[in-house]
């Protein structure tokens, strides 16, 4: 049997149709009026906890619960409930203020504030504003509260107006009526000695009056400044704000760094208090030091163009510089390990020991070239002088210096060495016999037992006429605090001995020289004997001296 098509059966009858209960389409439809209602009104979404914030507020006002929370005028959340915070009373009591945000109003960072304004002038309809904070502080999770010092609330008008009750009233007519008083009282002579010679006299309006004439420069530096403290870029001076801002909620949330300051500032301003005088010249000064600082200013600004000039000069040289360097960096590897240890290093420090014998040398040079000095000054001022002497010995004299006549008699003792042996040649003296015999004086044989006992005896044809200068039966004088230098030369021209003593030829005639006595020895302070023994010049002229004790002690 065929089946029939669905389409091909006949409708029934309206009364006849079976469809949704009245009931449950009314309710269902009850639903949805709700659902679009909630939506339309809360725009929330139901049993969905959103991203809650807390914080502290001096002063709730009127805020309620499902007021609105704003970021920069677009509505971020709402208020979720106002309760009392902590054991406070009173009209002014402290609240915390949950708000529920929605995800477009994150992040929040730790040092956002917000603030409880009217919509209105007159308030009314009050919101909370808040600021999320900067990007560079920390986020906030849900559920942190922000402290009392980053939320403020707004000074309501009933407030203005109770600030001027009758006693403020008072004080602000007394207030006025001084500062009329003020500046119309003319001064007396007391009180015109520390004032100024222009308004010397004068009373404070008349000086003021006289301020405007000079307000208009002050004024336009005034602004200059003013200007300047708006930064160059755009927000400069806002930074400023907020910078300072959180430095004063920094101070704020730790009381013990804000009493310290608070101290430390208190003893600043006492300590310029006690140097008023001293800061009040200082503050004088500042006017030519302003001065003065203009024109180093003026002078700085016309020598950059010739900054300008060298710097523009010295850029090519400056493009050489990596060049330069890189050329240099083979040299530099070189020096490097030519100063190493295995070079210059290891001879420096071999060189160590012998530099340290050079200090101590260079020390004792310090100490012998004076004496060196002394020595060099004996030869030039006193040897050479005493050799360039010319001896007048009558008809035997030379007439050439004596320093001279003693190389030629080397030559002459050369002439007449001629007979020789097996050592070589040598010169033999022999004094003839004759009728006048004589002897010498006694001499020192470097004995002490026969020191002035020792004599020479000789036998000549006639009487000797006697030496040239005659020997002194006093010693010269020797100024032992005196240099070789500063010594007086002696007299080698002075007058001849004359001849023997005695008309015995046979017999023993005097002498014809006898040998001054030894001098006594002398008591010497401690700074002569020390300089005798430290004297270089002083010890070789000693050991120069013909008249000397045999003993080395000096006559």
């Amino acid at each position: 049997m065929a089946r029939r098509n669905k389409a091909d059966q006949p409708r029934p009858a309206r009364k006849d149709r079976r469809g949704m209960d009245p009931v449950r389409a009314g309710i269902l439809l009850l639903l949805g009026a709700a659902i679009f209602i909630w939506f339309g009104f809360t725009k929330d979404i139901p049993f969905r906890s959103g991203f809650q914030l807390k914080a502290v507020v001096t002063d709730a006002v009127s805020i309620r619960a499902n007021s609105p929370v704003r970021i920069a005028g677009v509505n971020v959340g709402i208020v979720k409930g106002v309760e009392p915070y902590g054991d406070g009373d009173g009209p002014k009591r402290a609240s915390i203020v949950t708000m529920e945000l929605k995800d477009e109003a994150l992040p929040i960072h730790k040092d956002a504030t917000i603030k409880i304004r009217p919509r209105i002038f007159l308030e009314g309809n009050w919101f909370v504003e808040l600021r999320p904070g900067t990007p560079a502080s920390p986020r906030l999770s849900s559920g942190d509260a922000l402290p009392i010092t980053q939320a403020s609330a707004p000074v309501q008008f009933d407030q203005l107006l109770t600030t001027l009750q009758s006693d403020t009233r008072k004080d602000l007519q007394a207030l006025l009526v001084g500062y009329g008083t003020a500046l119309t009282h003319e001064p007396v002579g007391a009180e015109n000695a520390d004032q100024d010679p222009m308004v010397r006299g004068k009373t404070a309006a008349e000086a003021l009056n006289m301020s405007l004439a000079t307000a208009a420069p002050a004024l336009r530096g005034t602004a200059a400044v003013n200007q300047a403290l708006l930064g160059q870029n755009t927000g400069d001076l806002s930074k400023l704000i907020s910078s300072t801002a959180r430095v004063t909620r920094a101070l704020g949330e730790d009381t013990e760094a804000l009493k310290g300051l608070v101290t430390n500032l208190n003893r600043t301003t006492g300590a310029l208090a006690d140097e008023r005088e001293n800061l009040g010249r200082s503050i004088a000064q500042l006017g030519p030091t302003v001065q003065h600082g203009k024109e180093a200013f003026t002078a700085l600004d016309a020598a950059l163009p010739d900054v300008r000039a060298l710097a523009l000069e010295l850029v090519p040289g400056v493009k050489e510089t990596p060049a330069t360097i890189d050329a240099a960096l083979p040299w530099i590897k070189q020096a490097t390990g030519l100063v190493g240890k295995d070079e210059l290093g290891g001879v420096a420090a071999q060189l160590a020991p012998t530099t340290q014998s050079l200090a101590s040398l260079g020390d004792e040079n310090l100490r012998v070239l004076p004496q060196a000095d002394l020595f060099a000054q004996c030869v030039t001022d006193y040897l050479l002088p005493l050799g360039d002497i010319k001896v007048d010995d009558g008809d035997l004299s030379t007439g050439v210096e004596n320093y001279k006549e003693f190389a030629y008699t080397l030559v002459g003792f050369n002439g007449e060495s001629q007979n020789f042996d097996g050592n070589g040649h040598y010169l033999r003296f022999q004094v003839g016999g004759g009728k006048y015999a004589w002897a010498t004086g006694p001499y020192t044989d470097g004995n002490p037992k026969t020191t002035g006992v020792s004599r020479q005896w000789a036998r000549t044809n006639t009487i000797p006429l006697g030496t040239r200068p005659a020997y002194p039966r006093k010693l010269p004088p020797l100024v032992r605090n005196k240099a070789c230098k500063d010594q007086k030369l002696p007299n080698v021209n002075g007058h001849a001995a004359g001849p023997a003593d005695g008309t015995d030829p046979q017999g023993v005639p005097a002498s014809i020289y006898t040998p001054p006595a030894p001098r006594k020895a002398t008591v010497k302070s401690t700074s002569e004997t020390a300089a005798a023994d430290t004297d270089i010049t002083a010890a070789l002229a000693e050991r120069l001296n013909p008249f000397r004790s045999a003993g080395g002690d000096g006559p």
